[in-house]
């Protein structure tokens, strides 16, 4: 329970437990636990989008992509933003690898992490916008499946892929990853894709497009990282999160628009 609730403080803004000693073990314990960090953001995506649903009767579906993209920044607390800047920032930089890890690093923010952010904001806006013009049992399974897809993919990178850093936070991640924690956590995320089963087996069959599509990019952007850094980084664990996302809200439109 206690390495749950870490990756649940660490990944979110949500405090169960006032957790303030962290060792490296504690964060590598944790990583088996981001599938079920993922439900939880998903759970409460769906529920406040289907009181807003019920309130509004589906009648205004852009303000609903707002809320949507809204609660997923404040909910997390933009931690997955910042290292999806911060990667794009090294990867196209056009440096060596010594220099674009010094550039992801840095605390500001350059050209390319703001361009490339903008880019994926219109991208998953656009997508929930049309998500919101579905039904709502599809809209809402999209909401749920997506963080929860997201962050399984977080720990298959990490344990796929090397580090690149000497040293570093998730560097205590991936340690402490390895096949039986890649297996467990992927056993996990489909029993807790149960909810979408019990609304609709087609919309279940649509989520594990949706993951296999994203594992397919997870792979690749970890392929083309690593090629690029010597392995990947905290940020780009957030950054594959993200794109896993988008990933999966355009395979659920695709399938089902």
């Amino acid at each position: 329970m206690r390495s749950f609730l870490i990756g649940l403080q660490f990944l979110t803004r949500i405090t169960l437990e006032r957790q303030t000693v962290w060792t490296e073990e504690d964060f590598g314990r944790s990583v088996r636990w981001f599938p079920p960090v993922g439900a939880v953001l998903g759970s409460i995506y769906a529920l406040m989008m289907f009181a807003m649903i019920d309130l509004t009767a589906g009648r205004f579906p852009t303000l609903e992509a707002a809320l949507a993209l809204l609660m997923s920044t404040a909910l997390t607390g933009a931690i997955h933003c910042d290292g999806f800047m911060d990667t794009f920032d090294g990867l196209f930089s056009g440096r060596d690898r010594a220099r674009m890890l010094e550039i992801m690093k840095d605390s500001r923010v350059g050209a390319f992490g703001v361009v490339s952010f903008v880019m994926l904001s219109m991208m998953e806006f656009a997508t929930l916008i049309e998500l919101a013009r579905l039904s709502t049992e599809e809209f809402l399974s999209a909401l749920y499946a997506m963080p929860l897809v997201g962050r399984l993919m977080m720990v298959l990178a990490i344990g796929l892929f090397p580090y690149a850093r000497a040293s570093g936070m998730g560097k205590a991640f991936a340690d402490r990853t390895d096949g039986r924690t890649m297996i467990f956590s992927t056993v996990e995320a489909m029993l807790l894709m149960a909810p979408v089963m019990i609304v609709s087996a087609e919309i279940f069959l649509t989520a594990m497009m949706a993951a296999l599509a994203a594992l397919a990019l997870t792979v690749y952007f970890g392929w083309h990282a690593t090629k690029k850094l010597g392995g990947l980084t905290g940020d780009v664990y957030g950054a594959v999160a993200l794109l896993s996302e988008l990933v999966v809200l355009i395979v659920f439109l695709i399938v089902r628009g």
